[in-house]
C-alpha cells in the first residue's frame, strides 16, 4: 500500500444497556444481557482515551501485545453474543412489545466516513436507527476496518500475513453487503450513515482486495520479478479499484458526504496506473521498442497531472512517483536520440495495458453463542 487511508475504525458509540430496555424472565437471560452490555462497553472504549496500562491491556486480553489485535478480539468476543441475541428475537418476530423493546435501546453510532467525524466542534453526529441489524453491521464494519489496521501494522514485516488480513477483511464486507445490509434497507432513515449503505461495503470489499493485490505486487517486486507480469499486476488493482469507484456512485446519491473515501480511491488507483505504465515502458524497452515506451510514458504522466490528491502525505508520494517515471522518460529520450532514433508513435497506437486479478476474498463465517434467552412478553 502506496498511501493510507485509516478513517475506517473511527465510529463511535454511547452506552447500550441490554439488560434495562429488553425485560428478563429468567436469572440466566439476565445475566446473559448483562454480559452483552459488559462486552459492548469494550467496544465503546475503543476509539476512547484509555487510563488502562500496556501491561493491564496484555493481561485482560490474554498476552496480546498489539493494540489493534486486542481491539479485534473485543469486538470478536461481543459478535456471537450479538448474534445469539438476534436469532431469540427473529424467534419472537413482530411484536409491538419488543419493538419497542429494541426502540429503548437507542442504538446510535457515529460515522467514520461523514466530514462530521472529522471536525468535532459539538462531538461526532450520531446516528439513530431501531434495529438491531444496524448494530450488527456497525459493528462488523468496525471489526473489518481493524482488520486493515493490522494489516498496515504488520505491513513491514511480514507481507502475506498483511496480504491474508485484507482477504479476511474483504469477507467481512461482503458479507456487510449480502447478508447484513440488506435486512436493513427498508426500514433506513432519511439521515444514515455511510456505512449502513451497501454500496459503501461493497465498495470497501473491493478496495481491500486491491490493497490485498497490491502488497502481493511488493512481494512479486522483492522476488524479482518482470516488468511485464508487474504491468500486469498493479492494472490488476486498478481494475479492482475502477470497480470500487462504479459502485461508490450509487453512495454518493444517498449520501454526499464520503468524498475522503472516494479520493482514496481515485489515488490509490492513479498511483497504481503509473507503475503500471513504468513497468509496461521497462517491458517494452527490453522487447527493442524504445519509442512505444516512450509514448506509454508521455501518455501516463500527463494523465496524471489532471488530478491533486488531497492529503499532504498522499500527494509526497504521488509527486515522488511521477517525479521518478519523469526521469525514467528523460532516460530513454536521451538514448532514443542518440541510439535508436525510433519514431514515437501516435496514442492510438501505443499498447493497451492488460490486468490480472489474483486474490479473492476469504468468506466470513459468523459465530453464534447458542444459549436460550427468554422475555417477558
Amino acid at each position: 500500500m502506496m498511501i493510507t487511508f485509516q478513517g475506517f475504525s473511527k465510529q463511535k458509540s454511547p452506552q447500550v444497556l441490554f439488560e434495562n430496555a429488553l425485560p428478563a424472565s429468567d436469572p440466566g437471560t439476565l445475566e446473559q444481557l448483562k454480559e452483552l452490555s459488559s462486552r459492548r462497553r469494550a467496544i465503546e472504549s475503543i476509539n476512547q482515551n484509555s487510563f488502562v496500562t500496556e501491561a493491564i491491556a496484555r493481561e485482560m486480553s490474554g498476552g496480546l501485545t498489539s493494540r489493534c489485535e486486542q481491539n479485534i478480539q473485543k469486538v470478536e468476543q461481543y459478535l456471537p453474543l450479538l448474534g445469539n441475541l438476534i436469532h431469540h428475537v427473529n424467534i419472537v418476530g413482530d411484536s409491538l412489545k419488543m419493538a419497542r423493546w429494541i426502540s429503548d435501546l437507542k442504538i446510535r453510532w457515529s460515522s467514520s466516513l461523514a466530514p462530521s467525524s472529522f471536525f468535532h466542534l459539538s462531538g461526532p453526529k450520531l446516528y439513530q436507527m431501531d434495529n438491531l441489524h444496524f448494530e450488527l453491521g456497525m459493528t462488523l464494519f468496525v471489526l473489518g476496518a481493524l482488520l486493515r489496521d493490522q494489516a498496515l501494522e504488520v505491513l513491514s514485516t511480514d507481507l502475506v500475513q498483511s496480504a491474508t488480513i485484507l482477504r479476511k477483511a474483504a469477507g467481512i464486507y461482503q458479507h456487510l453487503a449480502q447478508v447484513v445490509l440488506p435486512c436493513l434497507q427498508p426500514e433506513l432513515a432519511p439521515e444514515r450513515p455511510p456505512e449502513a449503505l451497501i454500496s459503501v461495503s461493497a465498495a470497501t470489499t473491493l478496495v481491500c482486495l486491491a490493497e490485498a493485490q497490491a502488497v502481493t505486487v511488493k512481494k512479486a517486486e522483492q522476488k524479482g520479478n518482470t516488468g511485464g507480469l508487474l504491468a500486469k499486476l498493479h492494472y490488476g488493482v486498478c481494475e479492482f479499484l475502477n470497480e470500487a469507484i462504479h459502485t461508490l456512485n450509487s453512495a454518493t446519491k444517498q449520501c454526499k458526504d464520503i468524498s475522503s473515501l472516494t479520493d482514496y480511491i481515485t489515488t490509490c488507483k492513479i498511483l497504481h496506473e503509473l507503475l503500471c505504465y513504468k513497468y509496461l515502458a521497462e517491458s517494452l524497452k527490453t522487447e527493442g521498442k524504445i519509442g512505444f515506451a516512450i509514448g506509454v510514458l508521455c501518455q501516463v504522466i500527463q494523465s496524471s497531472e489532471k488530478h491533486t490528491p488531497r492529503e499532504e502525505s498522499w500527494r509526497l508520494v504521488y509527486k515522488q512517483v511521477i517525479d521518478d517515471l519523469t526521469v525514467l522518460l528523460r532516460k530513454y529520450e536521451h538514448e532514443n536520440e542518440f541510439v535508436w532514433h525510433e519514431k514515437i508513435p501516435m496514442q492510438d497506437e501505443l499498447p493497451v495495458p492488460q490486468g490480472v486479478k489474483i486474490v479473492s476474498s476469504i468468506l466470513y463465517q459468523p459465530q453464534r453463542w447458542e444459549r436460550t434467552l427468554v422475555f417477558k412478553m
